[in-house]
């Protein structure tokens, strides 16, 4: 590679100059920021708080995977369903909003134990056994009823809860247009964006739905933001820091959706070693960088992060694909970048006018843009399916993935995220994951006799 192509590019273990560290660093948040930002607005965490467990769970990801593995974490929407059931139900049973949000830490807390498990039993006895609890279709169907369980959300969000009679208000009329706005902006910054930039068509599109809110607000033609409570913010506010209390319930709604997380992961992990080890070939360096047998520790740390996190009052989380995109288009794995821009981002949580902007975003605006991210994570179920060519011919996938779905979806509308069964009401997902984990574990009895008995037939 040719020396000012060095320049420009870096292997986990280097440092750049320290301008270029800091601009990396910046660019490593702005495709952070607006997901991570999101899954607190969406489930009621503290926002400051959300963004300080971020940034100090990726320092703690990177020193407990030894500095090998450049990856950040960040919110996952794969528990926004799970944790918005679970306080929904709680607030609504006379718990305040602090209560749920402690009881929801408890169920994220224990949910690293499962990727912390996964890890350690890939360490111990390799991948396949994971493969074998956890194919593709019972991820990918536990993804799809992730998505779908939110899609009541995004509607109620974006319509102001389906008012749109001609006598509904101004505020309501106008909030279905931004919506719509909002969600147009988002599906054509996704599509027409290029390079750095395609990894930020939510944050673009979120920015510009809110200037359209503004704009209709500042033109007295809806009451949409109010301004006064970000001019009225501090400057300077710490994050709302909060132990876990323990809950059944949460245990049981949030802890199995650690499964969705766990292919998602072991993803970018492979993606990242080839991308790696591809500039590590053009460097000369070839087979110093070994990252795909480091899966195991990959999903420890991952634990690690939910742990932490849940311990002080942040939502649930994984290693973000929107930063090792961008590593990727940059050819920057620096380890260095990611450390200073999880201080950054850690630095950034002590903003109270920050958090005061980011509350003031309108439910119109977060409708709008949640129709289409997720429906983005039921078809990434889909694609989980189609990427380990899933057969679906197979009578016993069908099945499965049959179970998953109805028990997952069914729960969702019948009774708001809760399957009744013998007088318990059993988070939908969960259980719809645990049952789809049980039935494909039965009905694989017999499979590797079958084959053997195929094969010796064919061999005869």
């Amino acid at each position: 590679m040719p020396t000012d192509q060095k320049q420009y590019s870096f292997l986990p273990d280097e440092r750049p100059p320290l301008g270029k560290l800091l601009i990396f660093a910046v660019q490593q948040i702005l495709v952070m920021f607006p997901a991570t930002v999101l899954v607190a607005i969406l489930t009621g965490f503290d926002i400051a708080t959300t963004i300080f467990a971020s940034g100090f769970a990726t320092i703690c990801f990177i020193f407990v995977t030894g500095r090998q593995i450049p990856l950040f974490y960040g919110s996952s929407f794969s528990y926004l369903a799970a944790i918005g059931s679970l306080m929904t139900t709680r607030m609504a049973e006379g718990a305040d909003k602090l209560t749920a949000i402690r009881e929801a830490q408890f169920g994220i807390v224990l949910s690293g134990l499962v990727s912390i498990a996964a890890g350690l039993i890939i360490m111990k006895f390799g991948r396949k056994l994971i493969d074998k609890i956890l194919p593709a279709t019972v991820t990918g169907p536990v993804a799809i009823i992730i998505g779908l369980s939110l899609a009541g959300s995004a509607l109620n969000n974006s319509f102001s809860n389906m008012d749109l009679s001609l006598t509904a208000s101004a505020d309501a009329k106008w909030s279905v247009g931004v919506a719509l706005f909002t969600l147009i902006a988002t599906i054509f910054f996704s599509v027409y964006l290029k390079g750095v930039l395609s990894q930020l068509p939510i944050f673009f599109g979120v920015i510009t739905g809110y200037a359209a809110a503004a704009i209709v607000t500042a033109t007295g033609a809806a009451q949409l933001i109010d301004f006064h409570a970000i001019t009225e913010a501090s400057v300077i506010a710490l994050p709302h820091f909060s132990l876990p209390k323990p809950n059944a319930a949460a245990v049981l709604a949030i802890m199995p959706i650690a499964i969705a997380t766990i292919p998602e992961s072991t993803a970018h992990l492979f993606q990242l070693d080839i991308y790696v080890n591809d500039l590590a070939k053009k460097r000369g360096l070839e087979g110093k960088y070994n990252i795909a047998d480091k899966l195991g520790l990959n999903l420890v740390g991952d634990g690690i992060g939910d742990i932490i996190a849940g311990f002080i009052g942040g939502p649930a989380g994984t290693n973000y694909g929107e930063n090792l995109s961008t590593m990727a288009i940059t050819h920057n794995f620096s380890i260095p970048v990611l450390l200073v821009a999880a201080g950054l981002t850690m630095l950034i949580s002590f903003s109270g006018t920050l958090s005061a902007a980011v509350n003031s975003i309108p439910a119109c605006v977060i409708g709008g843009m949640g129709i289409y991210l997720f429906g983005v994570i039921a078809a990434q179920g889909v694609a989980i399916m189609i990427e380990k060519k899933t057969n679906m011919f197979s009578s016993k996938n069908l099945a499965v993935i049959a179970v998953i779905l109805i028990l997952g979806v069914g729960g969702c509308i019948i009774s708001g995220g809760t399957i009744p069964f013998f007088g318990a009401n059993l988070p939908a997902i969960a259980t719809a994951a645990v049952a789809g984990i049980v039935l494909n574990l039965l009905l694989s009895f017999g499979e590797k006799n079958e084959e053997n008995a195929e094969d010796s037939s064919n061999a005869a």
